[in-house]
């Protein structure tokens, strides 16, 4: 399989990544973009011994810190002007997509380094060593982020009165 088919059997996983990092779909979108032509343009500095999937990450996360670096800003500030039709829609019944949305606002409220590895190692199953590679932290302080991640969520949702984690490992 070569390099932009590859590239493109990613975008999903890149696109959730992207909305983990920056909380907008419209900005994870612009993202994206941004991470698929740097890929495409720098694809030749690509190991195809590394995971393609842990270069990706590696190059749209550097690419969203220097855009916090430039813009000097941290948060997605909307106006009512900016909400979409039906975005001020109210919220669905069903539980399992409650706690979803639950545990989603409460991964916003964790700071940037703790979001990212959560959502690296909880959600995309990576190993510590490649969230280590792709954050370009040592693997220990991989693992410290994760517990403190973990103990922040926790919390966040205790305090709102949502019970909606339970331990998997």
């Amino acid at each position: 399989m070569d390099f932009r088919t590859q590239l493109a059997g990613e975008i999903p996983y890149l696109r959730r990544f992207a909305r983990a990092l920056c909380g907008d779909g419209a900005l994870a979108d612009d993202l994206v973009q941004d991470c698929i032509e740097r890929a495409l343009l720098k694809g030749h500095l690509y190991d195809p011994a590394r995971p393609l999937r842990a270069w990706l990450y590696a190059v749209l996360r550097n690419i969203f810190i220097s855009g916090l670096r430039r813009e000097g800003s941290h948060s997605v500030v909307k106006t009512i002007d900016d909400l979409v039709q039906g975005e001020d829609a109210v919220a669905p019944a069903q539980e399992d997509r409650l706690s979803m949305v639950q545990i989603g606002k409460a991964l916003e409220m964790l700071p940037p380094q703790h979001r990212e590895v959560i959502v690296l190692v909880g959600l995309e199953e990576m190993s510590y060593r490649d969230v280590a590679e792709i954050t370009g932290v040592p693997v220990g302080t991989v693992m410290s982020r994760l517990s403190r991640a973990r103990s922040s969520l926790k919390q966040i949702l205790t305090d709102r009165g949502h019970t909606v984690l339970r331990r998997v490992k």
